[in-house]
Order: C-alpha cells, then structure tokens, then sequence
C-alpha cells in the first residue's frame, strides 16, 4: 500500500502512559488487555481500534509512550490512566500488514515519503527529543482472535503540521 494524507476529527481516548526504552516497549503494550476490561466492566464503550501514542521519541535514549482506546465520549478512570484527545487535522497515514518488529522499517518508509514531498510534521526537535503532536500505531488486529503475529495489521498515523 501507497501512504496517503487523511483528515481525521477529535477523538476522545483513555490512556496510559510510560517512560520507557524501545527495550521495554512491553511496559506500555501490556496495559491494553486491562484498560480494556476495566472500561467494559464499566460500560463504556470503546469507538475504535486501540493504538500507542508517540508523545517524545530519543531511539538512544527514552521514549515516552502512551497506550490509548478511543471511547464515545468524556468518561471517568481512575489514576493512572487518564482521559485525552487526539487533535484534528491532516495526518500521513500508512497500512503495514505483518510482524509489529517490522514497523521500524515501515516507519522510515512514511517518514521518507513525507520529506520526499515536502510535508512538514507536527514535531518539534527538543534537546530531549522529539516532541510530536500526534504519532500513532493503530493495532486493528486483536491478538486474541489472531495469534499469528505475521498476520497483524498496523496503521501509522503521523500528524502533519498546520
């Protein structure tokens, strides 16, 4: 699949978020199955496909890195998860059907596609590391109904500036 540009709406999420390296990246990833029992044992209904938000990127250093469900609407959790909104606006947007460990390769791909065509994102360079308004993986494959990690599907999408 080509990238492509998208304009997406506010959405409403629950998160979770950590400080991690791209070592522990399981930190963040295993907080989604108890999110997500924690809002429908609630009734709360989930209005998407869970993701992880790339708030600051350092690849040498940490990562901070949210794990995110969209619900309908404001709801209330309690600490440490929290409730937040992913802005609107016009976002690249790439499908990876595969192995999660190949989306690093998949990334450089949008990344590269973007520059290639001048778009700017929404990110700024800080001594600490990337800051980025909205960077997204959409995990649309729900690992309990298929196990078979070669087989997942993965949106990025990465917000593009104003």
């Amino acid at each position: 699949m080509e990238p492509k540009i998208v304009e997406l709406g506010e959405q409403p999420y629950v998160g979770r978020r950590e400080s991690i390296t791209m070592t522990e990246f399981a930190r963040v990833a295993d907080h989604l199955p108890g999110m997500l029992a924690r809002l429908a044992e609630r009734g709360v209904p989930v209005a998407g496909a869970p993701f992880f938000r790339y708030r600051v990127i350092d690849m040498s250093a940490d990562l901070v890195v949210e794990a995110g469900i969209p619900v309908s609407g404001p709801t209330e959790v309690a600490s440490p998860m929290f409730i937040d909104t992913l802005p609107a606006g016009r976002y690249a947007t790439l499908t990876h059907v595969g192995h999660p460990d190949e989306l690093m390769g998949v990334t450089a791909r949008l990344l590269g596609w973007a520059q290639d065509r001048g778009l700017a994102w929404d990110m700024q360079p800080t001594p600490t590391g990337e800051v980025w308004g909205c960077r997204l993986e959409m995990m649309m494959t729900d690992p309990s109904k298929e196990p078979d990690m070669h087989k997942w599907e993965t949106v990025l999408l990465f917000k593009l500036a104003s």
